[in-house]
């Protein structure tokens, strides 16, 4: 018998503020992009400590549009990770460039930079450093790798809204970075995505790309898309902005109960935070291993049907995506990213879980360990 009781993996935070905010908006016609989406520009930049951010339709068009911007095309390589959302790899693929994977550092999940290393040519252009899961990726060592070969570094910092690392927030170290504000993510505009970066000649170029190459109105000097942020969902970024610390609080007091009370049973590997970074928990992510009586799908099966909602992020590497195998990658590319498609299970850990709920999510996977 299923359980009534429902914990969701993932709840927007939509408050009053927000739905006032956008409410104005309606009111007052000026639908398209304006100067919401300006303010919410000026007001993500200063929050990420960069001199530019340019608001876009979604976190994949932000990444489209950056490596239109840095000119990449055929023949260009970029090295990045395929334990991530296939957006990633894809938008190297939309430039008629080459994904070329490195694999994971198995304890943090991100992009192993010594990996990195082994997988750079000659046609190497760039790296797409990924924060996964709200923790950043070794960036320090990236960059260095980056200057080192005169590199091009982007921050896809889609699940990683106000994370740090020694204090200074992501989106902030490369030469740009990408969000996403899918309703799941740390902070929502419905959907959306913004590029950071302190270079005035790559911000321009986005804000040209994004709206079919207009440098005044009817005046198109290159082939450009229409890709453009809504004042609505600018709005709607304002007010969750603002809220954005207490949320990731939250989350992040939500993750120590989980580990306090996971990291106590065995053959459960709760999450791992890299010295000197913010995790940020856009997903709480435990590791089912071999000692645990049940297989991840199994207990995956066991928590959805006691009302637990519960994820796989991800159940196979990009590279082993039927569209990319097609394309000729080899299924057995980096293997601790393939481990870790087998053994990876989210956990509740939005803001809108309560203590009850930590509670009860842990009592049965207690139940299920004996």
């Amino acid at each position: 018998m299923q359980s009534k009781r429902k914990i969701p993996i993932a709840k927007p935070i939509i408050e009053d503020d927000d739905i006032e905010a956008v409410e104005k908006v309606l009111r007052s016609g000026m639908l398209a992009q304006g100067e919401e989406v300006r303010l919410f520009e000026e007001e993500f930049a200063e929050y990420t400590g960069t001199e530019h951010a340019v608001a876009v339709s979604s976190g994949t068009a932000a990444l489209d549009l950056v490596l239109k911007a840095f000119n990449l095309g055929p023949g260009d390589e970029v090295v990045t990770t395929s334990f991530s959302f296939v957006a990633t790899a894809n938008a190297i693929l939309y430039q008629g460039a080459r994904p070329v994977f490195a694999d994971i550092d198995p304890k943090t999940y991100n992009i192993d930079p010594e990996d990195v290393l082994e997988k750079i040519t000659d046609r190497t252009r760039a790296i797409i450093a990924v924060h996964l899961y709200g923790q950043p990726a070794d960036i320090k060592a990236l960059a260095e790798i980056a200057e080192d070969h005169n590199l091009i570094l982007i921050e896809d910092a889609a699940q990683a809204h106000g994370a740090e690392f020694m204090g200074r927030k992501v989106g902030s170290f490369g030469d740009a970075a990408v969000f996403s504000f899918y309703p799941t993510k740390n902070m929502t505009t419905g959907e959306g995505g913004i590029v950071t970066t302190n270079s005035r000649e790559i911000a321009q170029k986005i804000k040209l790309l994004r709206d079919h190459g207009q440098t005044k109105k009817y005046l198109h000097e290159v082939l450009g898309w229409n890709l453009r942020m809504t004042n609505i969902a600018a709005a709607l970024g304002r007010t969750q902005l603002r809220k954005l610390e207490r949320l990731n609080s939250l989350r992040s007091k939500n993750a120590e109960v989980l580990n306090a009370e996971l990291s106590r049973i065995e053959g459960i590997r709760t999450p791992y935070v890299m010295p000197g970074a913010k995790h940020v928990w856009h997903q709480y992510v435990i590791s089912i291993e071999d000692e645990f009586p049940l297989s991840r799908d199994e207990l995956y099966r066991r928590l959805e049907e006691e009302g637990v909602g519960v994820a796989v992020h991800y159940p196979r590497p990009i590279h082993q995506q039927p569209l990319y195998r097609k394309l000729g990658y080899p299924a057995n590319l980096c293997p601790r990213a393939i481990e870790a498609s087998r053994r990876v299970l989210s956990l509740p850990v939005h803001p809108a879980v309560t203590r009850d709920d930590l509670k009860y999510v842990v009592s049965i996977i207690r139940r299920l360990a004996t």
